[in-house]
């Protein structure tokens, strides 16, 4: 019976914990565990309708409703100020539903609630072994566990896509990015984007009173083609870049939050296999992609649907694994080449760049999104 499925996900992250979610609500058995001794405090989000309707499905729409904030257009801006473009999100996403803002901590801890599933804190696999009805898992710090399946919803970085699909390492995408929280003292009321050369700064409300903020730019990989390497971009460098720009990204790059702001490369993964007989991975850990298209936890929380949906029926876990992979795959494709494909036009030199968002952004967006309003 697929009922007693008896499953470890390692990460108690969105991925992670919407997975336990979702096969506790099919009567599975589900532990997790996780590397880190206290969660890791996120930042901001914005969730795009698809991906408040896969929460919806997890049980979250009221949760997700009362922790965030509608977001209802998206406006693309110069540099100085100017519009380019306003996408009003209900002709978007017609009757997928609305958009939202939230804190990652808000959503996490939402999931959390919801999932009813202990987090073992502070350790993670030290060695798995697959036999042929399960998998053999021996834990850092001691203990072991035999099971009918793991996921692995561990991250970008995930340890168990080494075992999965060994090689299958991040490759930086060109950007260094910096984000952060901070007072909404501007009171903006949308996802609002300023493009630059080389430059993109989005504010994105997640509260009544709080702002998102992501600063992004071009830069080549650093010195010895480790991505990871930013230690060079003090928050002084970084604002130099975006010299120039309209006076409210200015002022939000002066708050104390934004000097003290969390930088990372952007990366993206794209595994060979996804899964082995007992073993599969979820979220980042399979299909991680630039944050553009804002779809990182849509493709995550629809991974946990899935995924539940396919064991939820009789047959070899093989077999349903790779249903899983099959249904996934090609749109897990689809948002890393409309992310590629948003990255290259950024990139353009911004007199093409702004008057091709001036005559074409509408259609450009519903290009990328249609196909994300059908069901996963």
């Amino acid at each position: 019976m697929s009922s007693s499925r008896n499953v470890l996900v390692v990460g108690a992250g969105i991925a992670g914990l919407s997975v336990a979610r979702a096969l506790a609500r099919r009567g599975m058995s589900v532990e997790i565990i996780e590397r880190r001794s206290r969660p890791a405090s996120g930042m901001g989000l914005f969730l795009p309708a698809n991906a408040v309707r896969a929460l919806a499905e997890l049980g979250l729409q009221d949760r997700v409703a009362h922790l965030g904030t509608p977001v209802r257009s998206q406006q693309l801006r110069d540099s100085r100020g100017a519009t380019l473009a306003e996408i009003y999100l209900s002709a978007l996403w017609k009757d997928t539903g609305e958009c939202v803002g939230i804190t990652h901590d808000n959503l996490r801890a939402a999931l959390a609630g919801a999932a009813r599933v202990p987090v073992r804190t502070g350790t993670t696999v030290q060695s798995l072994t697959e036999y042929d009805s399960g998998v053999h898992v021996d834990f850092t710090g001691g203990g072991s566990g035999d099971y009918d399946l793991v996921v692995g919803a561990d991250g970008i970085r995930s340890q168990l896509r080494r075992t999965v699909s060994p090689g299958a390492e991040p490759r930086y995408a060109g950007q260094i990015c910096r984000r952060f929280l901070t007072d909404n003292h501007h009171a903006i009321d949308r996802w609002t984007v300023w493009l630059g050369r080389g430059t993109t700064f989005l504010a994105v409300p997640v509260s009544k009173d709080r702002l998102y903020c992501c600063a992004d730019l071009s830069a080549p990989s650093p010195q010895g083609g480790e991505a990871s390497d930013v230690a060079a971009w003090s928050a002084e460098r970084f604002a130099n870049r975006f010299a120039g720009f309209h006076p409210v990204v200015a002022h939000l790059l002066e708050t104390p939050e934004a000097q003290d702001s969390y930088v990372s490369p952007i990366e993206e993964v794209s595994p060979r296999r996804w899964a082995t007989a007992h073993t599969v991975l979820v979220g980042d850990a399979a299909h991680a992609t630039s944050p553009n298209m804002a779809q990182g936890v849509a493709m995550a929380v629809e991974d946990a649907l899935v995924l539940a949906e396919c064991l939820d029926r009789p047959g070899e876990t093989r077999d349903l694994l790779e249903e899983y992979r099959r249904r996934r795959l090609p749109r897990t494709r689809w948002v890393q080449a409309q992310a590629r494909k948003r990255d290259r036009t950024r990139g353009m030199p911004p007199g093409v760049r702004n008057l091709l968002l001036r005559l074409g952004a509408e259609r450009m967006y519903e290009s990328a999104y249609a196909p994300l309003r059908d069901r996963p």
